[in-house]
């Protein structure tokens, strides 16, 4: 019972920061996304649960809006990013994730006046998505929609920009199945890459997941990401 409280505590923690970056994504207002990690509803082992369930996008209206982050908010995400590094044996995507994040903390950190540059060899391996098929690869590029960034650059994002045919039927393919939260992760993605299918429109099925599954503060914090990010560089 303990652990099923302890589950149902996280997942509505979750939904409730999503909410919080979804508001600030749609407002303009930045504070807006810190205030369910410096309210001290949630246990603070749960706050930094969630914040690593949502990753690199609890920081993302301060890198789309191009503000400086509260620093209660920042000061919690970093406690996440060093609470929970990712094991030895862990899956790609846990590995890719916790350097998203440990990316955006320095950015957060440290401003850039341009796309931010890493030291050879400090990206993870991104030799799994190479032979990728394209359901596989979409599933794994929603799981990193926080990698879909404008002006980005890493291994995953040049994978995405190798195959947006396959992105783009991954996208038609989580819609068909009313996978929402898949399909505004692909749909994220798709913003971002050139070569996307006409035939696709890509404009008029994000609003039918936003329509149909926008409900769930998850998959709007993506679509509310794909609608900011076309017209921004990220820096």
């Amino acid at each position: 019972m303990e652990q099923s409280s302890t589950s149902a505590l996280l997942q509505g923690t979750v939904l409730d920061l999503a909410s919080d970056v979804v508001s600030a994504l749609r407002s303009g207002d930045h504070a807006r996304a810190g205030s369910t990690l410096t309210a001290g509803g949630a246990a603070e082992g749960v706050t930094r649960a969630a914040v690593r369930v949502l990753g690199a996008d609890t920081l993302l209206p301060s890198v789309l809006l191009r503000v400086t982050p509260d620093p209660a908010q920042l000061a919690v995400f970093k406690e996440a990013v060093a609470a929970h590094p990712p094991r030895d044996d862990a899956a790609p995507t846990v590995v890719w994730s916790h350097w998203a994040m440990t990316r955006a903390l320095r950015r957060a950190e440290h401003p850039l006046t341009g796309p931010p540059r890493d030291e050879p060899g400090t990206e993870p391996d991104a030799r799994w998505l190479d032979d990728a098929g394209w359901q596989y690869l979409t599933h794994q590029l929603a799981v990193l929609a926080p990698l879909a960034l404008p002006g980005e650059e890493c291994a995953v994002t040049r994978v995405a920009r190798g195959r947006p045919v396959d992105v783009a039927r991954g996208f038609v393919r989580a819609v068909r199945r009313r996978d929402w939260q898949q399909a505004a992760g692909a749909g994220r993605w798709l913003t971002l890459l050139d070569g996307v299918p006409d035939t696709l429109g890509l404009e008029a099925g994000l609003d039918f997941v936003r329509l149909m599954g926008g409900s769930d503060p998850r998959v709007a914090l993506q679509l509310e990401a794909a609608r900011l990010m076309p017209a921004g560089v990220l820096l």
